[in-house]
């Protein structure tokens, strides 16, 4: 019996040397504070705005060379624009109370099936749409897309037969048990990862301060601290629901988007 094809676009080498650029350029400006040295002239109000400057011709970049590698055709582009565009749309129903998020379990589905690359650009361009349908623009906004950007990068990464959905009842339930788990760090990881936005000028004092030129290991620890303080009950709240959209619905999605890949025709590398 002849294996079932690959959903996924084609991932050849570089289109995957342009997602790893695209990720370390994404966690080198995320996570400048870290980095920075003593004097930096950084400032909330200008990180965001050149971030976003820089951050969209590296995903350009990189759908482009997916599309010139073969990974992305008009029908992987097409997919990627319905996808972006339900990510806005079901946006507005989370982002509440205790942290409920309505995006991401949809974002780590699209990435598992369609590839490392299609989640990369798909966290990207789902949460910029989102943030134009909500209003939600703002110097926070480039680190909602390079976190989210990560969450579909490292569901695309995971392991598992990702070429067709598993034939039996107990392999379904582990690949969403595994989708879950991942949602619960992924979500615990976005928090960390946002929170670099604001924490070295939410406190001026105490423990939690940031320490420019302090050293990646105590201002490490001191960013870890100020999550566990202030944001763990949002970065909980946000790993419960995503794991829960992920554990109702991604047995039915996860069908509908490989049997919509397998009559998209697309193919794979290894075949």
């Amino acid at each position: 019996m002849t294996a079932p094809s690959s959903p996924r676009p084609a991932f050849r080498w570089r289109g995957a040397v342009a997602v790893a650029l695209a990720a370390a350029f994404g966690l080198v400006a995320t996570a400048w504070p870290l980095l920075a040295a003593p004097g930096g002239a950084l400032t909330e109000t200008t990180s965001g705005p050149w971030l976003f400057a820089l951050l969209l011709p590296v995903v350009t970049a990189v759908a482009l060379v997916q599309l010139a590698e073969g990974g992305m055709d008009a029908r992987a582009v097409a997919m990627l624009g319905v996808l972006s565009a339900v990510v806005a749309a079901v946006r507005p129903f989370g982002a509440g109370a205790a942290g409920v998020e309505t995006v991401f379990f949809l974002i780590i589905l699209a990435g598992r099936v369609f590839g490392p690359g299609f989640g990369f650009i798909l966290g990207n361009t789902g949460l910029f749409a989102s943030a134009l349908l909500t209003g939600g623009v703002g110097p926070w906004m480039p680190y909602q897309m390079f976190a989210a950007a990560f969450v579909g990068l490292g569901a695309g990464l995971l392991p598992g037969p990702n070429a067709a959905a598993p034939e039996t009842r107990r392999g379904r339930f582990g690949e969403i048990a595994m989708l879950a788990a991942y949602a619960v760090v992924a979500s615990l990881a976005f928090g960390l990862l946002l929170n670099l936005s604001f924490w070295p000028f939410a406190i001026t004092q105490g423990n939690l301060t940031y320490v420019p030129g302090g050293g990646l290991g105590e201002n490490l620890s001191r960013l870890l601290a100020y999550s566990l303080a202030t944001s763990l009950g949002w970065d909980l709240g946000r790993a419960a629901t995503t794991a829960l959209l992920i554990a109702l619905t991604g047995p039915i999605l996860l069908r509908v988007m490989r049997r919509t890949a397998r009559r998209a025709r697309w193919t794979s590398a290894a075949e």
